[in-house]
């Protein structure tokens, strides 16, 4: 009898709900979201996918396969998947995932961090990779959250770029934007503020719209986050 050995590290799946952000921002979806992360942002609203300073991550993981995940997936009657983190790009045993849910006719978004390229295998018209390239903000260092070789892999799939603005270092956080966007000539881009609360995430909306409409980016808010408090599931 052969058995299917559970190799993705899972934090949680949930929904339908809301994709919270970007161009899909407001769609029925339900999310993925993967264990683990190869950063270590300071502002990071997920810590229990890697922080193990403050977390018990096997109290935050199981283990799934890919024949459930994406079994479950499909179980709900939701066209779009967001596949999230942590860092998705990190688990590779994800292709069979992905394969299953575009054969089934569903549409894909990852959440990823821009440092890790994605596998061939992971690229088409229907899977949209939505780049959140870390500022100096994150405390993250350069080498570690800026990876040209990523970046410019990235940019040959079907790909958006956005940047989360914190409130504490907003000048600094958008001139790197620019400095990045340029360097890299990332586009589409889109300004996201960071806040786990409807005020902060409201104040930052207000702050970033006028920078925006400036250089030409785009702005999203983080709809769950103003509906729900960041609550998890939603």
């Amino acid at each position: 009898m052969t058995t299917t050995v559970p190799d993705l590290l899972v934090t949680e799946t949930f929904g339908p709900t809301l994709q919270g952000e970007g161009p899909s921002c407001g769609q029925r979806a339900v999310f993925i979201r993967l264990s683990r992360c190869n950063l270590t942002c300071g502002w990071c609203d997920e810590p229990q996918t890697w922080d193990r300073k403050r977390f018990d991550l096997g109290a935050h993981t199981v283990r799934r396969s890919p024949v459930s995940l994406a079994g479950w997936a499909l179980s709900q009657d939701t066209e779009l998947v967001v596949i999230t983190g942590g860092e998705p790009l990190m688990q590779h045993k994800l292709v069979s995932v992905v394969d299953t849910l575009l054969r089934a006719g569903r549409r894909i978004e990852f959440e990823t961090n821009g440092t890790i390229a994605p596998l061939a295998d992971l690229v088409s018209d229907r899977v949209q990779f939505n780049v959140s390239p870390k500022l100096s903000s994150s405390g993250v260092p350069e080498a570690r959250r800026i990876v040209p070789g990523a970046l410019q892999a990235l940019s040959h799939t079907n790909s958006l770029y956005k940047f989360v603005i914190t409130a504490a270092h907003r000048e600094s956080d958008l001139a790197e934007v620019q400095a990045l966007t340029h360097s890299y000539r990332l586009q589409p881009v889109w300004l996201m503020p960071e806040g786990t609360t409807r005020s902060v995430v409201s104040a930052g909306l207000r702050a970033l719209a006028e920078p925006a409409l400036t250089h030409g980016w785009n702005l999203t808010s983080r709809l769950h986050v103003e509906l729900w408090e960041n609550a998890n599931g939603r």
